[in-house]
């Protein structure tokens, strides 16, 4: 027995995801109904497409500033798509504001793992075998790398929990953007300035 699809499902699903009618629809009739399967298989879709697109070329997209209440904290980001037309809407405006916002509120040190100064990661390293010294050696290794873990994902912004949706990081708000926008998005580099700091 087949389930209907109406449409108020499919706008419910389009609401709540940003994904395309006609993907919702799919995903609705291939989950026969089931919503959370559905937003599951649309999040595999996403990543799919983002990952096909990218290898594109982005080399338009916009510099944000944001400065916090009262000055302390300003924010100066840089985030990359492939054409002016995307680069001038309003989700994405909304989209590079918001990663202003976020770096302002969540001080992270780089962009990407790749980004980190390897020297930070060894100083880390040295900080986390101090404190895991008396254990056994079999356990030293998985304490070092589970400490290294939680230090570069606290630490990189597209690892970092968005900070207007804690149930997503950075990574999976851009690659929902990348598949909602159709086009390739890079979080090119951002610089944080704090005053005293």
């Amino acid at each position: 027995m087949s389930v209907q699809i109406n449409a108020k499902m499919v706008g419910e699903l389009r609401e709540s995801t940003g994904a395309g009618l006609m993907d919702c629809k799919k995903a609705l009739v291939e989950a026969e109904g089931d919503v959370e399967k559905a937003v599951e298989l649309l999040r595999k879709k996403g990543v799919a497409t983002a990952a096909k697109k990218a290898s594109r070329d982005a080399s338009d997209g916009l510099v944000e500033c944001y400065i916090h209440l009262g000055g302390k904290v300003g924010v100066l980001v840089e985030v990359n798509c492939e054409s002016d037309f995307v680069a001038k809407t309003d989700d994405f405006k909304q989209f590079v504001r918001d990663i202003a916002m976020h770096v302002a509120a969540s001080s992270p040190v780089c962009v990407s793992r790749e980004d980190i100064d390897p020297v930070i990661i060894e100083k880390e390293r040295q900080v986390a075998e101090a404190q895991a010294e008396g254990k056994p050696a079999q356990a030293i290794e998985k304490i070092v790398e589970g400490k290294l873990n939680k230090f570069l994902s606290e630490s990189c912004l597209l690892e970092q929990a968005f900070v207007k949706n804690p149930d997503q990081t950075v990574q999976e708000v851009l690659t929902a953007m990348i598949a909602k926008m159709g086009e390739n998005m890079v979080i090119k580099r951002f610089a944080r300035f704090q005053v005293g700091a």
